[in-house]
């Protein structure tokens, strides 16, 4: 049977990470109520703040109620790209030294996308950050990159070094450059 132990490691473990998914999760209730799911003391200073950072307080305040306004669950009447950046503020407001990243930009359009790497960038300033991605140019700069295949490490490096070992990864880089040049005339 697990101990209190257990359930104290787990606390400080969820306590210390802080998660942004493709598909996040808003609840019912207000912005506010959404912003403050990651620290419920959280002034609304420090909501604006995080929503500044992470691109999303323009359009929030153009909400009919700005930071008042009710969302749905599941955040069925805001679009992805909103919920997107909600979350990644919820993120902010949280603080936690660890960030893990899943699959943050890839059902976003590139107007979208560009924002959220704004606001990413806030997010992860100063952090350990964990990356899921399957869009490689969203890992480029990162320390170190895994590259998994069923589950097993078949590749480690930077990018530089994953480039010079011309496996997988140097492959899937060509394929991804191929495909961005072309054309439809």
């Amino acid at each position: 049977s697990r101990g209190l132990g257990d359930v104290y490691k787990r606390q400080a473990l969820r306590g210390a990470v802080s998660v942004v998914l493709q598909k996040n999760v808003l609840f019912s209730g207000t912005v506010k109520d959404n912003l403050r799911w990651g620290n419920e003391n959280a002034t609304d200073d420090k909501m604006i703040e995080a929503c500044r950072l992470a691109q999303a307080d323009e359009f929030v305040r153009s909400f009919p109620d700005g930071y008042d306004t009710y969302i749905e669950q599941g955040g069925s009447n805001v679009s992805g790209g909103q919920k997107q950046r909600i979350s990644i503020a919820r993120a902010l407001i949280k603080n936690a030294p660890i960030v893990l990243l899943d699959e943050t930009t890839s059902s976003l359009d590139a107007d979208n996308e560009k924002e959220i790497h704004k606001a990413l960038d806030a997010l992860m300033k100063d952090k350990t950050v964990i990356v899921i991605a399957h869009r490689l140019n969203t890992i480029i700069g990162a320390d170190q990159i895994l590259v998994l295949d069923e589950g097993i490490i078949c590749e480690r490096g930077n990018h530089k070094e994953l480039l010079a070992q011309n496996g997988w990864y140097a492959r899937m880089i060509s394929e991804q450059t191929k495909a961005r040049e072309w054309s439809i005339e």
